[in-house]
């Protein structure tokens, strides 16, 4: 039985693996972490953080391993992100276009996966990889501004515009329950993958302006922790306490002239606290909290306003001047049959970006604040079920001023679909 345990296990973890490589993700809801992971987490707005129901309570709650016996998740979400920036009429001096510019690439296809195994009554492990969340931009070669030597040759004078951030977690957790406490820790490994085109004209302000844009695909790696309790307050009454570090992380060496202090770039520590109530034999209703500290990652939290002060790519150089996030989403899970679970939810996130930092954040317009979702989950069998959930953004900006006083606004709207498959051992 030992031996089919570490088995399931293995397989399970190579088959994740395999199907994760390649995986694309573009700017999320909270900055540029997903709303929810898991597909049940994704129709609940993100919620569930006292509320364990799959293995991919990985993804916020550790402790939740010990509820969600043996089973397999696998899953897959399209995600349809509408970014534009709108500029203002410009003088001498400006680099972007009149009128609204919108990024190209629409479609991204994120897939999420998760193994959980019993060890005994009292304790549990389990395994997850998933995409944390990234950015994305990819702004075609339009007529330029004033400052530009020709038509035609884009945003910001240099071609086709925009970055790429794609961020993957591998992460393995143990869970124990001690009487109505269940404690869970798990670290985990990440993988960053970053790529600048079409802002060679920010040349003059880098420190190193030959590692700065155009250098293809970079790649950083990095570890940190996540630890995690959920507590029975009383029956039918659960709370949810965890906590991530930082995953502190190789830097990306291609980039050290654009990323603060020669191309770091952290992945934010996170906390996050829960609350769920079965409010009936049929219905739970959740409430959940999440900080993210992104502030405290010099080259997302640093401001964009010391552009021409401090070079790009030094220590303390500019950043995207992103503040840190407080998300809070509520959400319920109604038993319509012994079959059939209902979902919905709807989250509100602060926005990390302010005026003054909208020119930096054309490449990362993370300015929306608002998810709403829904979905279901179908039993087929004893053993096995499906999963969906659909969410929507509504469309947010900010506005502010880009080189030469010209007028800026940044905008983003959001669609997302998933689909999961449960096997339960």
């Amino acid at each position: 039985m030992k031996f089919d345990h570490l088995r399931g296990g293995v397989s399970a973890l190579g088959l994740v693996a395999a199907l994760t490589v390649g995986a694309a993700t573009a700017n999320a809801t909270e900055g540029y972490f997903q709303t929810g992971y898991g597909t049940i987490q994704k129709a609940q707005a993100g919620a569930g953080v006292a509320n364990p129901e799959d293995a991919m309570t990985l993804s916020v709650n550790p402790a939740g391993l010990v509820d969600v016996g043996n089973q397999f998740n696998i899953a897959f979400t399209l995600f349809s992100p509408s970014r534009d920036v709108t500029a203002g009429a410009g003088g001498p001096g400006t680099m972007l276009p009149a009128g609204k510019t919108k990024s190209d690439s629409n479609y991204f296809l994120m897939p999420n996966m998760a193994y959980s195994r019993q060890i005994d009554s009292q304790s549990a492990w389990g395994v997850a990889v998933y995409g944390n969340g990234g950015m994305n931009t990819n702004y075609p070669a339009v007529f330029g501004g004033s400052m530009c030597p020709a038509p035609g040759v884009g945003l910001f004078c240099a071609g086709v515009s925009g970055v790429n951030l794609e961020q993957m977690f591998v992460t393995v957790g143990y869970a124990r329950r001690m009487g109505d406490i269940s404690i869970g820790i798990q670290p985990i490994v990440a993988m960053q993958k970053f790529r600048a085109n079409g802002i060679l004209s920010f040349a003059p302000f880098s420190s190193d302006w030959t590692n700065l844009s155009n250098r293809d695909n970079d790649y950083a790696f990095g570890a940190g922790v996540r630890a995690g309790i959920q507590w029975t307050i009383q029956p039918g009454v659960r709370l949810g306490l965890t906590g991530t570090t930082p995953i502190w992380s190789t830097k990306f060496d291609k980039y050290k002239g654009l990323f603060a202090d020669q191309g770091g770039f952290d992945i934010p520590g996170s906390v996050s606290a829960g609350l769920a109530w079965d409010a009936t034999k049929d219905l739970t209703l959740m409430l959940d909290w999440r900080h993210i500290f992104y502030s405290n990652v010099g080259s997302v939290g640093n401001t964009s306003t010391t552009l021409g002060v401090v070079p790009l790519g030094a220590s303390g150089g500019p950043g995207f001047g992103w503040r840190d996030v407080d998300a809070f989403s509520i959400a319920a899970a109604y038993k319509a049959t012994k079959d059939l679970t209902l979902r919905a939810g709807y989250s509100h996130n602060t926005n990390p970006i302010r005026s003054q930092d909208a020119m930096f954040n054309i490449f990362a317009p993370a300015v929306v604040t608002d998810h709403f979702s829904g979905g279901a989950s179908y039993k087929l069998n004893p053993n096995s079920g499906i999963e969906l959930a659909v969410g929507y953004v509504p469309r947010a900006s900010v506005s502010g001023f880009a080189m030469g006083g010209q007028p800026v606004r940044i905008s983003m709207e959001q669609w997302e679909a998933s689909v999961g498959y449960t096997y339960k051992f």
